[in-house]
């Protein structure tokens, strides 16, 4: 025999039961039986730890992939910054030719050499050009002095 059989808790239990029945009965309707939680003590727990675990490395896991992109965005400027270095150590090579250089001289400042004549030949469109202080078809002695000469006027 069970030691909680005539216990006060299993009699109240028992006769409220018992009540129950009579009262349902008394209506007509049948008796609910309460249902039993499938949720274990040992299911409880472990999803305790599951959650546990993923509050845990929530975290962690965060910061591993942010990292993890900006390591990627740094590998990305660094090549970038290697081009960029590739690229000025070619065009220190071009300056260091003296043929080069005065070849950039002639185009752009339209220098010419001792003996020769310079032209400046204007293409005649009159229009759509761009400001006089901004135009690399002139030589650049007009365009300083254009500068001049609008800052003079205050325009």
């Amino acid at each position: 025999m069970p030691a909680d059989r005539f216990s006060t808790a299993t009699r109240l239990r028992a006769l409220g039961t018992q009540a129950a029945e009579r009262v349902y009965r008394a209506r007509g309707r049948t008796v609910r039986t309460p249902r039993r939680s499938r949720l274990t003590g040992r299911a409880a727990l472990l999803a305790l730890v599951v959650c546990s675990l993923v509050v845990a490395l929530a975290y962690p896991m965060r910061q591993y992939v942010s990292q993890r992109s900006e390591i990627a965005e740094q590998q990305r400027q660094a090549e970038h910054a290697r081009e960029q270095v590739k690229r000025l150590r070619e065009q220190r090579a071009r300056w260091q030719d003296p043929a080069y250089v005065e070849q950039r001289a002639r185009e752009h400042l339209h220098f010419v050499r001792p003996g020769e004549t310079g032209y400046t030949v204007r293409d005649g469109t009159g229009g759509a050009r761009r400001p006089a202080d901004r135009d690399p078809d002139r030589a650049w002695y007009q365009n300083l002095w254009d500068g001049v000469d609008k800052a003079d006027t205050g325009g």
